[in-house]
């Protein structure tokens, strides 16, 4: 997950809210230690931190309790408020459709990820149906144009670039006709070693050519708090309107960098959380930080879900599953669909309360090439043992094997797959009702925090 470490801390805070029997000066005290110390260790600024834990201290201490919330609900309530606000609030959506085209440009260092990231922008906007093309103004960086027509051609969107030509405003004059008929234009752009005199002056007068809507600025997580100078210093140079945060799934460094740019007046608008190009999310405070909580965030997981398995399949599938009752032909759809929205332990952090539990990592990970072998074992298998997987012993392993041209293990693998997901699906099915009563006794938070 995103700033694991950090999540866990939290969670684990949370837990010590729900065991206590009264909330008192010694509890106070030793939570706002361990958000202290979550948050130190996740590289986030001293003096950001003990405001935000004195902001905690003194509404908990000093505030009425509202109308039909116990003191634990509060105390949790205001953790959690004070958490978003610290991360910027409500959030800053992007508005595409206020013109056309809707001009986006990338600016950034070297080695951050503008052309990976305008490739993912790319990916995310043509998937709710905006025509998108990507612009290459990256003169300087040998192979730049070549990474960014190879990335454009992943996510399956026009690219217009000009290899020989080495002025962008050039470039740009040359196909401007042919941009104004998308909705989007993402503009990748040079970037440099350090924020430079002549790479402000370069975007300035690209800035002025384009007059973008929206100037991004790419930062990696791993630069932690250093990432609030380098975004004031472009905010207050060129005008940034808002920031992606790359490289947010390996480094713990990535709470450093995403609350010191919360606080330099160009916010967060989109996080990097993987290498592949759906690996892009909406930087939304309030879902990401009941995500870190362990509390879900459902608008997150109904997105993934579109296009990957239809409603009705999805409910007739569930049901069977929460029940333990399905076969390897579910559990490959199953997994087919989870391959599309992400890994599967991802998907459990979107779920309300399942962030909570402590599931066995191998029920979970479902490696990119099993499934097409799957598939083939599948094809081998007779329907009666399709149906009912537990009928697979050592020869009919050996004569499945050899028909799918695999090994009797590769088989034997597969029937342990699915009793372990199965197993898993009972348990999680036996904890729904235990999952309902822990979200209640947090204090309702779905219904308080959205």
């Amino acid at each position: 997950m995103v700033l694991e470490k950090l999540g866990q801390s939290l969670k684990d805070t949370l837990a010590k809210v729900a065991k206590a029997v009264f909330v008192d000066e010694k509890l106070i005290n030793e939570l706002i230690k361990d958000i202290q110390r979550a948050l130190l260790q996740s590289d986030v600024n001293v003096r950001l931190v003990f405001e935000l834990t004195s902001r905690i201290k003194e509404k908990v201490q000093k505030a009425d309790l509202p109308p039909g919330l116990s003191k634990k609900e509060f105390l949790i309530k205001t953790i959690y408020d004070e958490l978003v606000q610290f991360l910027g609030g409500e959030g800053h959506k992007i508005e595409v459709g206020k013109r056309r085209p809707y001009v986006i440009m990338f600016v950034g260092l070297f080695g951050n990820g503008k052309t990976t990231h305008a490739g993912k922008l790319a990916k995310f906007f043509s998937k709710r149906g905006s025509k998108v093309a990507i612009l290459g103004l990256d003169i300087h960086r040998p192979a730049a144009m070549d990474q960014l027509e190879q990335i454009a051609g992943q996510v399956k969107v026009p690219v217009f670039i000009d290899r020989k030509e080495k002025d962008p405003l050039r470039i740009y004059a040359k196909y401007r006709d042919q941009l104004n008929k998308f909705d989007i234009v993402l503009v990748d752009t040079a970037g440099r070693d350090a924020l430079s005199d002549d790479l402000i002056t370069e975007i300035n007068a690209i800035n002025t050519a384009l007059r973008p809507d929206e100037n991004l600025l790419v930062i990696g997580a791993d630069v932690g708090q250093a990432a609030e100078r380098q975004a004031r210093a472009f905010h207050e140079s060129c005008g940034v309107s808002g920031v992606i945060i790359s490289k947010m799934d390996g480094t713990a460094k990535g709470g450093g960098a995403l609350i010191a740019c919360s606080v330099t007046g160009a916010p967060v608008k989109f996080i990097g959380v993987g290498e592949k190009p759906d690996d892009l999310e909406e930087f939304r405070p309030k879902s990401f930080v009941s995500r870190l909580l362990g509390m879900g965030d459902i608008e997150l997981l109904l997105e993934k879900a579109k296009g990957a398995i239809s409603e009705a399949d999805a409910e007739d599938l569930g049901k069977r599953v929460l029940k333990g009752e399905f076969n390897l032909i579910d559990l490959f759809e199953q997994m087919q669909a989870m391959k599309k929205m992400g890994s599967l332990q991802k998907i459990m952090e979107l779920i309300p309360g399942m962030g909570q539990l402590k599931l066995p990592k191998e029920a979970l990970d479902v490696q990119e090439g099993k499934l097409e072998k799957w598939k083939h074992i599948m094809n081998s298998c007779t329907r009666a043992e399709l149906e009912d997987p537990e009928t697979i012993d050592g020869p009919r392993a050996a004569r499945i094997a050899k028909g799918a041209g695999v090994t009797a293990h590769d088989v034997r693998e597969l029937v342990k797959q699915y009793r372990q997901t199965k197993r898993l699906m009972k348990t999680l099915g036996g904890s729904q009702k235990g999952m309902e009563k822990m979200m209640k006794r947090m204090g309702g938070l779905g219904r308080m925090m959205r």
